[in-house]
């Protein structure tokens, strides 16, 4: 894998991010994993594309992951401790099934890590299913640390981690 493209989404490409999330929801399913057994969330997924924020990768001219990577920061898992402006967060990242297990997930998470690092970030941030402990060893080997498993009875994400983007902590922080 070495002609991976990362760019921003066009709004008029929700059908194609739809059909990446689908696609990850289909092999979550089929693994007994209820993570996103629910239609992707189109009206975010749009808003995200406007923004600027939703990215897709491309091999060969081909759409294989999609990743958002904005400043949201979800008030119920990030606390105002957390400093949660000094972060990038990620959201919705799913790679296609013709292109699991070649890498494609660890580099995405690096791009947003030197995107948020770019953006004067110093952490790159998600919240993971709770649940689902594979997941959270896929995160862990790519370099992020659990820092706690937010426990509502209403969500079943909760599981926060975080790695650093790679810029310095600012010493009068």
């Amino acid at each position: 894998m070495t002609n991976l493209l990362i760019r921003p989404g066009r709004p008029d490409e929700l059908g194609t991010v739809e059909t990446l999330l689908r696609g990850a929801s289909s092999w979550l399913a089929s693994r007994g994993i209820d993570q996103w057994q629910y239609p992707p969330h189109r009206d975010r997924i749009a808003v995200a594309l406007e923004q600027g924020v939703c990215f897709l990768a491309f091999e060969d001219g081909e759409p294989i992951a999609t990743i958002q990577v904005d400043d949201f920061a979800d008030p119920e898992f990030w606390t105002p401790e957390d400093d949660p402006d000094g972060s990038l967060y990620v959201h919705r990242m799913a790679v296609s099934r013709e292109a699991a297990g070649s890498g494609v997930g660890a580099r995405l998470l690096d791009w947003a890590a030197d995107l948020a690092a770019s953006q004067g970030k110093r952490w790159l941030r998600l919240d993971a299913w709770k649940d689902n402990e594979g997941l959270h060893r896929y995160y862990e080997g790519a370099g992020f640390d659990l820092l706690r498993i937010v426990d509502l009875p209403h969500r079943r994400s909760g599981a926060l981690f975080q790695r650093s983007s790679g810029r310095a902590p600012d010493i009068n922080h």
